[in-house]
């Protein structure tokens, strides 16, 4: 066993492969104290002692007082702890108070699917899970804290489902999946920053006091702030001392914080962004929190990276290509953009497969009026002015060549321009009579709404039973803005981006189960959703639309620090390169994209024959080396937050 429930002091002990995470009950009232996560504890029926902290018969008396110092299992709003609560709700009467306490819980093998939303799996083998039932009396709101150990990796996992068992709705204002309460003031926070074309920069400061914290409120996980972030022992390096990692499996917005409180200690906190949040929450109905993934190392940031690492291949990547070596792809967007046809295509198909290529990819550009990225998204139709007679012929013509075939899609995205805009205006997210914010002449298609869902994948999935495609590029070019949806009633409204956020997974669950074969990418405007939710879907994502090798030492060696390898999909581009100009030699170019999956993303008949030549022994190394690279255990020889050129990694 590696839960254990002790009856007489009324605590629970997490036992993972050399950690230790314990909580206890406080008192008949039943609240939940966070009493420890750290290194194992040697002995499985100790105690670790929580306080020094007034005694529970001094609740009445001092409850303000007592709430605001006792570290809190999962901290709610307007009770006396004025740290920042991971829920809170809005009643009828306009109230926000709420105390979860004890009522019972449950020890099981193995670990259940959380419904709608990806998470990490195991079997009764290999973890048990630990549901603790809280109450609200007053509210009749029930908080399931669910808790999954996973006995050979410092791992635990945490969710939150919340029900309303009263008699009235309540609205959700937070809903966060994790809490942890520190007993000490002297860690640094570790986050991942960046922007398009310079995504996962390490960054390591002082958790100094007050809130410091990352989050996106764009309806995407985004470039700009990654959903991890660790918090490191001052004297901790890339070898040795305390790391606690945080990594949310969730796509879409997310906050992570760091505390330091006026008593020294620190509350780290993980979830849905309360920004643009809400959820009424109807008597008999649920909502579902996604999974936080908490990772303890005292070995150093190094030993939390590989944890991450083990975790994500083994229980969290699934289908045909969890394990299997990728096909070496070559895409067609640098070398044509949307200037191509059939024999455009084929040519430089036939050059590719002639070095090794596996797998030819076509971009944007096949579909509908899309003959620039001003019109034709959402008309998810071959347009046979590019490729006559569909699909089929191309794909025949690219597997004769003894290739695969592998196509390009944005189906949350709708041109104004397009047939599907001008039949279902309403299909797009906005506000009524507001100005429609664009980006890149864009707009994003309701997915809160299960008939848009139906719309958009009846039109893709036609597309890819026409022929033999065995790879799908997902890719998604914009933030949600104007949030708006025409069928949600008002009190609704902003539980928009999260059921837009379910109705991408339900999208992509449903694709990956009729086309079991189909390698699935995801991207978004390069790595603007390179997270644990996506990787659920898709064994690897475009990591940045910056394919300069320099610069792509830097991205990832960030992406790396809690995905693995065989996550990060890496391209030899052309020169001087289209993002920053920089000329660097085709064999650095190799060298670079190796370090995870690989492929080309160039004009290959435009290559020097000294270039060309070089792809054979490229495509050979690949294979000899990639099995080690997307396996084995990663370790970094520089040091991760150095601010130099990109050779960090």
């Amino acid at each position: 066993m590696s839960i254990f429930f002790n009856e007489e002091t009324r605590s629970f002990r997490l036992d993972a492969k050399d950690t230790t995470y314990m909580i206890q009950i406080l008192g008949q009232e039943g609240i939940l104290l966070h009493a420890y996560w750290g290194k194992r504890l040697p002995d499985p029926a100790a105690l670790y002692p929580v306080g020094p902290y007034p005694a529970p018969e001094n609740l009445e008396r001092e409850r303000v007082t007592i709430m605001d110092i006792m570290p809190q299992e999962y901290p709610t709003e307007d009770i006396g702890d004025f740290r920042e609560s991971a829920f809170s709700v809005l009643t009828e009467g306009g109230h926000e108070a709420a105390a979860l306490v004890y009522r019972s819980h449950t020890i099981t093998k193995g670990k259940p699917r959380l419904a709608g939303l990806p998470a990490t799996f195991g079997s009764d083998d290999d973890c048990e899970t630990l549901e603790i039932l809280t109450e609200d009396p007053l509210l009749g709101i029930c908080a399931k804290l669910r808790y999954t150990v996973f006995e050979d990796l410092d791992v635990i996992t945490r969710s939150v489902e919340f029900s309303n068992e009263g008699t009235s709705p309540v609205r959700l204002t937070r809903a966060l999946s994790a809490c942890v309460d520190f007993d000490r003031d002297d860690l640094d926070m570790v986050t991942l920053y960046g922007g398009w074309a310079r995504e996962n920069n390490a960054q390591r400061v002082p958790v100094h006091h007050g809130k410091q914290s990352v989050e996106s409120a764009r309806g995407e996980s985004s470039n700009a702030y990654n959903p991890f972030m660790a918090l490191m022992a001052r004297d901790a390096s890339e070898d040795h001392g305390t790391v606690y990692g945080f990594s949310f499996v969730y796509s879409g917005n997310f906050t992570a914080s760091a505390q330091l409180d006026q008593y020294g200690h620190i509350r780290a906190l993980m979830g849905i962004s309360p920004q643009h949040f809400g959820w009424k929450l109807e008597p008999g109905a649920s909502f579902q929190a996604p999974e936080v993934v908490l990772v303890h190392s005292d070995a150093g940031l190094g030993k939390m990276t590989r944890t991450f690492h083990d975790l994500y291949r083994n229980h969290l990547i699934r289908g045909k290509y969890a394990h299997a070596l990728r096909p070496v792809l070559i895409n067609n967007w640098e070398a044509t953009y949307f200037d191509f046809n059939t024999d455009k295509l084929l040519e430089i198909a036939r050059l590719a497969a002639d070095q090794g290529i596996e797998l030819f990819v076509m971009d944007d550009g096949w579909f509908g009026a899309r003959r620039s990225d001003n019109a034709g998204l959402g008309d998810w139709y071959v347009c046979e002015d590019v490729l006559p007679g569909g699909l089929k012929p191309l794909v025949d013509g690219i597997n004769k060549l003894g290739m695969k075939f592998g196509i390009w899609i944005e189906p949350e995205m709708v041109n104004e321009d397009s047939d599907l805009f001008r039949a279902h205006p309403d299909y797009a997210i906005q506000i009524p009579d507001r100005r429609r914010g664009l980006k890149r002449n864009q707009l994003v298609l309701d997915f809160s709404r299960k008939e848009v869902v139906d719309y958009v994948y009846g039109m893709i999935s036609k597309v890819l039973a026409s022929a033999n495609v065995e790879y799908v590029k997902w890719d998604m070019n914009r933030t949600l803005t104007n949030l708006g949806s025409f069928a949600l009633p008002a009190d609704q409204q902003q539980e928009l981006e999260h059921r837009y956020m379910l109705g991408v997974y339900d999208m992509q669950d449903r694709l990956t189960t009729d086309f079991p074969n189909i390698l699935l990418e995801n991207c978004s405007s390069g790595g603007a959703r390179f997270d644990p939710g996506m990787l659920y879907y898709s064994p690897q994502i475009w990591t940045s639309d910056n394919t300069d090798a320099i610069a792509r030492l830097k991205i990832q060696a960030g992406t790396a620090l809690a995905y693995p390898l065989s996550a990060i999909d890496a391209n030899v581009s052309i020169v001087p390169n289209h993002q920053t100009g920089r000329v660097t030699p085709f064999a650095t170019r190799g060298h670079v994209a190796m370090c995870g999956t690989f492929g080309y993303q160039l004009d290959i008949t435009k290559l020097s024959e000294e270039e060309l030549a070089m792809i054979p022994q490229q495509v050979e190394d690949y294979h000899k080396y990639n099995p080690l690279v997307t396996t084995g255990d990663y370790y970094r020889l520089h040091d991760i937050f150095a601010r130099d050129t990109g050779t960090a990694g």
